[in-house]
Order: structure tokens, then sequence, then C-alpha cells
């Protein structure tokens, strides 16, 4: 591709994630891109808007989030966007409702309904441990429980943990709005109408929370390029950051 080296990025994280649990990734990625401008946004009811209730629509929550972005000044060129499972669903529609502000795509271990079953999308291997979530109400067992259903490397990393159990006391994500993310991404089905930039896709192997199948399926349905970690997990930035930098750098510059 042509290099596209500084420019702006947009990071979106995925279901029931802020910003701040980018944690050592923006490091990584601004080691990389030293020029670029990185910006994190927070999906409605999440992080710094934790106390709002969330839409329970992607196409609802791209439009909050884009303009959070214009009255942040984040839009004022096309930025390379970057986001992750749920993120990937708002990218999605984001460069399809408003294509003037992407100038790339990176989505990492998404899913669409009208392309995936549903037990790809949530694969039923992981049923118990999800729904065991919902009844867990103490903070460090509930964090300590994603990051073992999310990552494959870092599931025992109590400094991880430690990060995780602060951020949900700070700013706590309710069950409600973990509820209408869930809803939201569940019925998400884009258009098939190509999309309006470069797109590369980034899945995980071993996800244990969402099929590799699913990010496979949207590359077949438009001859996307696709790139496949062997042994990460779901988290595919807290496992294997240096392996993602390095495809976004392979593949922007």
């Amino acid at each position: 591709m042509n290099n596209l080296t500084g420019q702006r990025w947009i990071l979106l994280r995925g279901l029931a994630r802020e910003s701040r649990h980018w944690g050592a990734f923006i490091v990584q990625l601004q080691a990389i891109f030293p020029e670029d401008e990185i910006n994190l946004l927070d999906l409605p009811g999440t992080g710094r808007f934790y106390q709002e209730t969330s839409p329970n629509s992607i196409q609802a929550i791209c439009h909050q989030l884009r303009a959070q972005a214009l009255d942040k000044g984040y839009l004022q060129q096309p930025v390379n966007i970057l986001a992750l499972s749920l993120g990937g669903m708002v990218a999605w529609e984001w460069m399809q409702c408003y294509p003037k502000d992407i100038a790339t795509a990176t989505l990492m271990n998404t899913s669409f309904s009208n392309l995936s079953p549903f037990y790809q999308r949530l694969r039923w291997q992981s049923y118990q441990q999800f729904l065991s979530l919902a009844v867990t109400r103490n903070i460090k067992q509930k964090e300590a429980k994603i990051l073992q259903l999310t990552s494959n490397s870092r599931a025992d990393d109590q400094s991880i943990l430690l990060e995780w159990e602060t951020i949900q006391s700070e700013q706590p994500i309710s069950f409600k709005n973990s509820l209408q993310q869930i809803c939201a991404a569940a019925t998400y089905k884009p258009s098939k109408s190509e999309p309006p930039c470069p797109v590369l896709l980034l899945n995980s192997l071993q996800d244990r929370l969402v099929s590799p199948l699913c990010s496979m399926a949207i590359q077949k349905q438009w001859q996307l390029e696709l790139r496949s970690h062997p042994s990460a997990g779901h988290d595919l930035t807290l496992d294997a950051g240096d392996w993602v930098v390095m495809q976004l750098k392979d593949w922007l510059v």
C-alpha cells in the first residue's frame, strides 16, 4: 500500500471494555508509528461515559462515536481506524455511513450476524463461562474470568488483573449497558456493499470467544486481506500486540 505514516488513528475496543483496556499496546503502536496521532474513543456506556446508557444498535453507537470524534477534532482528515470485536462492527458501519472519514480500517476478531451463525459469533464452548459472568458480582472474580476467557497467554497476569480491577472500580460498566451492547452486536447485519476503503482483517486462530471462522466469512464475502495469529486469544492486542503492530506496519507502509 501507499505510505500512510503521519496520519491520525482512532482505536475502538470491544464489548464492555473501555479505552484504558488497550493498556501497553498504545506504547507499542506509537513506537512503530512515532509521527502518528493516536486517539482513543470510549463506546457509549463505557469509560468516561459509563453513567450513560448504551444504545442497543451498532448504527446508534456509530453515530454517537462519530459525534464524539467530531467534537474532539479527530476527523479533520481521514483516519486509520483500528477496532476489536464489537468495535469492528462499529468501524464497519462508520466507513459505510461516512466513507470520507476513514482512510483505512483494521478489524480484529469481529463478526457479522448475516455472515456467521450465533454459535460461531459466541463459541458454544464459552457459554458456561460467559453466563457465569452475568451472576458474578465480585469485581476481582469477574475481571479474572474475563481475562481467562479473552487471553491465552496473559490469563494469570496479576498486573493486568489489577489494572482491570481498577478500571472497573473507577468507571464500572453496568450490567444493563453490557446487555445493550450484546443486543447491538447480536443483531448487526451490515449491507453487502463493497467497503469504501482498504480493509485488513486480523484474527486469532485460538480465539475461545469468537470463532476465527467469522473473520474468514468476512474475508470471503469481500475478498479482503486476512492475517491470522496461531495462538493468541480474543484480546489480540493483549496477547500479541507486537505481532499486530508489525502487521499494520507491513500493510500500511
